[in-house]
């Protein structure tokens, strides 16, 4: 039996005999003596063969990288001088008595402490990339998470309550996975993009407090937090209103991040409406962090000479906004020029700026192409406004609306993380959570020409916006609420419509009629109709929040199996084809147009 963890063992074992499993990280021949370095999930220890062991040193030459092995022998201090404070074995050896190759191993592909990796080498050998030493403490971590989450809810009364992973194709959002169903021909199950309608059935079935982590699945692009398949702590709950419910979920997020990383997060975190969120930062989960805000000039530039300020200022939908960097003058042209480039991915079509050398001269101190194209009021103006001081550096972004919060907002992070602006005070390397709120209902698409749900169709309107829903849907602002995390979102809820009739002119409101309702959703709309309690949850990413406390560059990096940015297995090569018989059981024939060359 193992005695204890290979990376536990320490001076407390000094003078015992310990029996230990794990792998061969590295072998070293000293000329006579042989030093195993042993790895097991907990760290390393360092095994010493003695020649006088003939057996065990016959073995030990015999020993490469990855190797399974068990080890038998006693613990003793280290020789003086050849301690290794970097590990907890650091000051103990382990001489060896006796050892057993349980399993040899092939050469591996890569040596486990190569920090130079190539993601596509990790993901394809993930098995190995597994073993090394920050894998495993990122999954250690994740399930330390797990479990602090479930602890906290379960003092708060919440159950854990699993809801099916076969279930109905229903519009919430992003394209769904289809299944489908050998038993009933031409038909489909959905793997659920989250257990939404399901945890809003449980309320009204009188489980007032659900949770569970589950995986949820949604079919779209691909980016360093998003996966195909993910996990989400999904919580419901009943009688309580939003500021409430936030509280609990506030105070997990805090337990939490003391729990696992003895972090003292603030209390309570702040709150900022949706509107104020785009209007300084461009986004609706700001990087607080980052120490740089917009400034809103488009009543400024209306009738400037400066064409792409003027038609921006005076059409709809479009905004013109400055944003001052605080010494930005020492940012070079060629910098600059890299920023344009940089914008132009978000659909900016430039990158006007304005260098501010001396404001006691007026235009004359200023320097920047467009300034000859903006007269004395405006420029005035727009230095007023931004509190411009000497040697700042003002960007400007003048597009439509979302063009210039999605570019500029994009620049101010890069900015804010660059070694410029860290080391010029413009950005605070702390944890800076912000609640944002009063989103609006719907967001229109202009290319479907309709009104399409903000969060989910299900968010209730805020009190006395119920008749909006009908007479300008543009206009009604949602009880829903993101928890936001220097600069991830991390959590997102709402408030549920808990009234039959209010669902009804939600769905009208989007355009879907009676009959569309009832054939998506009137399992739902039927369930409201006995008594559904006023109710209302909160979903986090558990790989977000992972992904944050590691450090990390991607969910990828938290995630056992992950898949590639084109939805990829590379372990186990899935997606792939299926045999013929296959298709045929599920009804299914395949067109050749529609497949396209790997």
């Amino acid at each position: 039996m193992r005695t204890c963890y290979t990376g536990q063992v320490c001076r407390d074992h000094l003078g015992q005999t310990v029996t230990l499993f794990g792998w061969v990280h590295r072998r070293r021949d000293h000329g006579g003596v042989i030093f195993i370095d042993m790895r097991d999930r907990a760290g390393l220890a360092q095994i010493v063969f003695d020649p006088d062991n003939e057996q065990g040193f016959a073995i030990a030459e015999r020993l490469r990288n990855e190797f399974c092995i068990r080890v038998t022998g006693l613990v003793r201090e280290r020789p003086a001088g050849t301690s290794n404070s970097d590990l907890a074995s650091g000051e103990i050896e382990i001489l060896c008595r006796e050892v057993e190759i349980l399993n040899p191993s092939v050469t591996p592909p890569f040596q486990l402490d190569d920090e130079n990796l190539s993601e596509t080498t990790r993901l394809t050998h993930r098995v190995l990339d597994l073993r090394r030493g920050q894998m495993q403490r990122n999954m250690m971590l994740r399930y330390r998470v797990s479990i602090e989450v479930r602890k906290f809810l379960d003092g708060l009364g919440f159950i854990d309550i699993e809801t099916p992973m076969l279930t109905k194709s229903t519009p919430e959002g992003a394209r769904d996975y289809l299944v489908p169903s050998r038993v009933n021909a031409g038909e489909f199950f959905a793997l659920p993009q989250s257990p939404q309608l399901f945890k809003q059935m449980l309320m009204v079935s009188g489980f007032d407090r659900y949770y569970q982590i589950t995986k949820c699945f949604r079919d779209e692009d691909l980016r360093a937090d998003r996966q195909p398949e993910f996990t989400q702590i999904d919580c419901e709950t009943s009688f309580l209103s939003e500021i409430e419910i936030r509280e609990i979920f506030e105070e997990m997020i805090r337990h939490v991040f003391k729990a696992v990383q003895n972090v003292d997060l603030p209390a309570p975190f702040p709150t900022m409406p949706w509107s104020e969120a785009m209007r300084l930062y461009g986004s609706d989960k700001p990087d607080l962090r980052v120490k740089l805000e917009f400034t809103d000039l488009t009543d400024v530039m209306t009738d400037v000479d400066f064409k792409v300020f003027a038609q921006a200022a005076t059409t709809e939908g479009s905004r013109v906004v400055a944003m001052r960097v605080p010494g930005g003058s020492a940012i070079t042209r060629s910098e600059i020029d890299s920023y344009t480039k940089f914008v132009a991915i978000y659909g900016a079509k430039g990158l006007a700026w304005i260098k501010v050398n001396d404001i006691a001269q007026g235009r004359e101190g200023l320097q920047s192409p467009i300034v000859k194209n903006l007269h004395d009021e405006a420029l005035a103006e727009m230095l007023k406004r931004t509190g411009a001081q000497n040697g700042d550096l003002i960007f400007f972004g003048a597009d439509k609306a979302k063009v210039v919060n999605d570019a500029i907002g994009a620049l101010r992070v890069k900015i804010g993380h660059s070694e410029f602006g860290k080391a010029g005070g413009l950005f605070d390397n702390v944890w800076k959570p912000l609640w944002v709120v009063d989103f609006p209902m719907f967001e229109y698409d202009e290319e479907a020409d309709r009104y399409v749900a903000a969060h989910h169709p299900f968010t209730s309107p805020k009190d006395g916006h119920e008749d909006l829903l009908t007479t300008d849907p543009s206009q009604a602002i949602a009880k829903a609420y993101d928890m936001v995390l220097n600069g991830w979102e991390i959590g997102g809820g709402s408030v549920r419509i808990h009234r039959e009739e209010v669902q009804s002119k939600v769905f009208r409101a989007l355009k879907i009629d009676a009959e569309e309702a009832q054939l998506k959703f009137g399992f739902l709309l039927d369930a409201l109709q006995y008594g559904a309690p006023p109710h209302g949850g909160i979903a986090f990413g558990l790989d977000r929040i992972v992904t944050m406390m590691t450090g990390a560059e991607s969910i990828r990096d938290v995630i056992a199996f992950p898949k590639t940015q084109r939805a990829q297995c590379l372990l186990t090569q899935a997606p792939s084809p299926v045999d013929e018989k296959q298709l045929r059981e599920l009804h299914i024939r395949l067109r050749q147009a529609d497949i396209k060359p790997a």
